[in-house]
C-alpha cells in the first residue's frame, strides 16, 4: 500500500471541501462513559466532559460498547433496527446500534455485540485480561466509524488504547471510510501505563497492511501497540493535565514512547481535567450525614464524627482524619505507604481508606488496620456512597502517587474543603499550591521526592497547621473556592476542535 503520510501534514487536504456549520459536531468514542458503565476516571472524564461540551453549543454523540451491564442497567435503550458486518481476521462479526441519552441532548451509540460485551465486567476478571481483549477492540473502533459514517462528525475524539485504533483504520484505509474523510481526530491518553500491548500473533485481526507492523507505526519491541498506531495517525494528542503532557517526553515517564511525543511536541496538548460539581458538591451531596458550605462548616463536623462511628473508629473531632479512596497499585504510592505506615500512624491521627487493587497491596493495609484497631479503617471494595463520605469527613486526603496523569479526587477534596496531601507530579502538581510556599494561597501540602521522608515531612505540615484553628478554617475555606469545573476545560477542547477544522 502507499505510504501513510503524517497525520500533521496531510490535515488540509482531509479539509478540501468542508462546508462551514453553525455548530461543530464532535464524537467522542470510549471504553466507557458514566454512567453506562465504569472502572476509573476515565468514565468520569467522558460523562463529565461531554455535557460540558453540549452547554458550550457543541453538538457531541459518544460511542461505547453496550456491555451486560448497560443493557441490564435502568437505562432506556432504542433498538435502532441498524446493523453493521466488521471484518475481523478473515471473517464478519456482527453488530447491532442501540441508543440512548445522556442529559437532554447527548446521543449515545452503544455497540452491540453480544459474544464480545455480553460478560460481567469491562476488561478483566479477577485471573487476569480477558485474552481476546485485542480482537474486542478492534471490532469496537471500526464499529464505531461504520456508526459514525451514517452521520459524519467534523471531529473523531478517542479516548485511550481501546479506541485508537479507530483513528488507525481511518486513516491507513481511507477508502473503506469515504464519508468520514474530512473528519479530523484527537486522541487523549488518560494514562500511558496502559497501552493496549498483543503479541504479533494478532496481526491478522487487524485487517491493515503487513508493513505497518514496524517501528515507525505499530510495532513495539516485537509487540502490536494500539495506542502507539492512534498517537502517529492522529492530528493532535491530549493529555488530562499540563505536566503530564511535559512528564510523558521523558524516559522516566514516557514508557517507551517518550521520542514519539517529542516528534510530535506540536500537536500535543495538556488539558486538566476538571471536576463535575453537580456530582461532587458538599452543598448538595446526598451521600453525607449532612451538607454544608464555605460560610458555614458544621456540617463538615458531623461529617466527620458519622465517619468516625461507620468506621468504627473513636469519635474524636480534635483528631486529625486522613482520607484515601484509590486503586491498591503501585502507581498510586502504596509501596511508599507500605514503607512507612508505621510511621504514619504513630502520629497524632487517623486513617480511613476504601480500594481494591492487586492483593499484595490489599494484604498490607489490612495488616497495618489490624496492628492499628483504633487508628485506621480500611474497607476493601468500592462502595460510591463511603467515597463520598471519606470526602467530606476527612480533614486530610492523601494522594502519594508515584505518577499521576491528572487525578481527580485531589479535585473533588479541594471542593469539600479536605486538605489534599499529594505527590508534584501531573496534575497533582498542576491543581494543588503547597501551603508552605505559598502561605496566602496555598491549598494543600506537596511534596517531591518519591520517598518515606519527603512524604512524612508532608504530612507533618499538615498536622501542625490543623493544630492552627485560625489558620485551618482559612486554608479550608480557600480550598474551597477552588474553581475546577468542567467548563474551563471543555472550552480549552472546544478551541482545539476548532483550530483543527479552521
Amino acid at each position: 500500500m502507499e505510504k501513510q503520510k503524517p497525520a500533521s501534514r496531510s490535515r488540509a487536504v482531509a479539509r478540501r471541501g468542508r462546508p462551514k456549520r453553525q455548530a461543530l459536531h464532535i464524537a467522542m468514542v470510549s471504553p466507557e462513559i458514566m454512567p453506562f458503565a465504569k472502572t476509573g476516571g476515565l468514565a468520569d472524564v467522558v460523562g463529565s466532559l461531554a455535557p460540558a461540551l453540549g452547554k458550550l453549543g457543541l453538538k457531541v454523540t459518544v460511542v461505547m460498547p453496550a456491555y451486560r451491564s448497560v443493557r441490564q442497567g435502568h437505562f432506556p435503550l432504542e433498538e435502532t433496527g441498524l446493523s453493521f458486518s466488521v471484518p475481523i481476521s478473515d471473517r464478519k462479526e456482527e453488530g447491532v446500534l442501540l441508543k440512548t441519552t445522556m442529559g437532554e441532548d447527548i446521543s449515545v451509540d452503544l455497540i452491540r455485540c453480544d459474544r464480545y460485551y455480553d460478560r460481567e465486567a469491562l476488561y478483566s476478571t479477577s485471573e487476569g485480561n480477558y485474552p481476546d481483549n485485542a480482537e474486542r477492540f478492534v471490532f469496537f473502533s471500526r464499529a464505531a466509524l461504520e456508526v459514525l459514517r451514517q452521520h459524519p462528525p467534523d471531529i473523531l475524539h478517542c479516548h485511550d488504547w481501546q479506541t485508537a485504533l479507530a483513528i488507525v483504520f481511518l486513516k491507513a484505509q481511507p477508502d473503506r471510510y469515504p464519508e468520514l474523510a474530512a473528519m479530523n481526530t484527537v486522541l487523549t491518553v488518560h494514562n500511558l501505563g496502559y497501552q493496549g500491548l498483543f503479541w504479533y500473533l494478532d496481526w491478522h485481526l487487524l485487517n491493515l497492511d503487513r508493513s505497518l507492523f514496524n517501528p515507525a507505526c505499530l510495532e513495539f519491541f516485537g509487540k502490536i501497540n494500539f495506542l502507539k498506531g492512534g498517537l502517529i495517525f492522529t492530528d493532535a494528542i491530549t493529555t488530562v493535565s499540563p505536566t503530564y503532557a511535559e512528564e510523558i517526553k521523558s524516559p522516566e515517564q514516557g514508557f517507551g514512547l517518550e521520542g514519539l511525543f517529542q516528534e510530535r511536541a506540536q500537536d500535543l496538548v495538556g488539558i486538566l481535567n476538571g471536576a463535575d460539581y453537580t456530582v461532587w458538591n458538599p452543598e448538595t451531596d446526598p451521600y453525607i450525614a449532612r451538607n454544608y458550605t464555605a460560610k458555614d462548616l458544621s456540617g463538615k463536623k458531623v461529617c466527620k464524627a458519622a465517619l468516625q462511628r461507620a468506621t468504627g473508629l473513636p469519635q474524636r473531632a480534635d483528631v486529625p482524619l486522613v482520607g484515601m479512596v484509590s486503586r491498591l497499585i503501585s502507581q498510586k504510592g502504596l509501596d511508599l505507604l507500605e514503607s512507612c505506615g508505621e510511621e504514619f500512624l504513630g502520629r497524632n491521627l487517623q486513617f480511613v481508606l476504601l480500594g481494591n487493587g492487586e492483593a499484595k497491596y490489599e494484604v498490607a493495609v489490612r495488616e497495618l488496620a489490624a496492628r492499628y484497631p483504633t487508628k485506621a479503617s480500611v474497607r476493601i471494595g468500592f462502595d460510591e456512597a463511603l467515597a463520598h463520605q471519606i470526602e467530606a469527613g476527612t480533614d486530610f486526603f492523601l494522594m502519594p502517587s508515584q505518577y499521576e496523569p491528572c487525578g481527580l479526587n485531589q479535585l473533588y477534596s479541594l471542593k469539600y474543603g479536605t486538605i489534599p496531601i499529594v505527590r508534584a507530579t501531573g496534575g497533582l502538581k498542576d491543581s494543588v499550591k503547597d501551603c508552605t510556599a505559598n502561605s496566602r494561597g496555598g491549598t494543600g501540602f506537596v511534596f517531591g521526592p518519591y520517598e518515606p521522608a519527603a512524604f512524612l515531612d508532608a504530612l507533618d505540615r499538615g498536622l501542625s497547621l490543623f493544630a492552627v484553628p485560625k489558620g485551618w478554617t482559612a486554608l479550608v475555606k480557600r480550598a474551597m473556592a477552588a474553581d475546577f469545573s468542567w467548563d474551563r476545560s471543555a472550552r480549552d477542547y472546544a478551541d482545539l476542535y476548532q483550530r483543527l477544522v479552521s
